[in-house]
């Protein structure tokens, strides 16, 4: 047997499991997502408490640069879910090289969001608006800020994805950290999803 075939062979019983990856990066990323839920849930009850005030400043919104985002994320999360897929055709003994294009389409696909994010707090700033204007803008800058934090670590991520998906071949251990890499940019992504119609939609 091969070392390529042995490679695959070890990762095999990982691509069975329930839940890909390795378990202290589910532990990392469910933790994360309940810190999310919860000033999720305290930005509704002030939202609540001041629905004027919250609906008169998300009016300052541009939705464009929202649905922009939007679309960059789910774009790079294809691009992730495709490049696991040639990742685990590649141990399965097929030829291909597609693995790091697709992750660093996903690496674009990430910058893009970065350069608009510095557009659209560029604009806020420059307009005077700061976490300090009002509580939604508080919120506003406290959420996209947490995420965009969120963001700048997925993108190391995919670097070391790309890195990993050079290797001739990855042995259980590596092919736990790529899906568990591959999980932390889909997070991101679901992290945005909620995000983008909360601050920029809900009325």
């Amino acid at each position: 047997m091969s070392t390529t075939s042995r490679s695959a062979a070890d990762a095999g019983p990982r691509q069975e499991r329930h839940l890909p990856g390795e378990e202290g990066t589910w532990v990392f990323i469910l933790g994360d997502m309940t810190v999310f839920a919860v000033f999720f849930a305290t930005y509704l009850y002030y939202r609540g408490q001041q629905r004027e005030l919250f609906e008169s400043s998300q009016r300052e919104l541009v939705q464009a640069f929202g649905v922009i985002n939007t679309l960059l994320l789910l774009t790079s999360s294809l691009c992730v879910a495709l490049g696991m897929r040639a990742v685990r055709r590649r141990l399965a003994g097929a030829p291909t090289l597609a693995a790091p294009r697709l992750f660093g389409g996903a690496l674009a696909c990430g910058l893009g969001f970065s350069v608009m994010k510095f557009v659209e707090y560029g604009g806020k700033l420059a307009a005077g608006i700061t976490p300090a204007t009002n509580n939604f803008f508080m919120y506003y800058f406290i959420l996209t800020g947490l995420h965009f934090f969120h963001l700048i670590l997925g993108m190391a991520v995919l670097l070391y994805l790309i890195r990993s998906a050079r290797r001739p071949t990855l042995d259980a251990r590596q092919f736990a950290f790529v899906e568990g890499g591959a999980c932390f940019w889909h997070m991101v992504d679901l992290i945005w999803i909620v995000l983008f119609p909360l601050l920029y939609l809900v009325k």
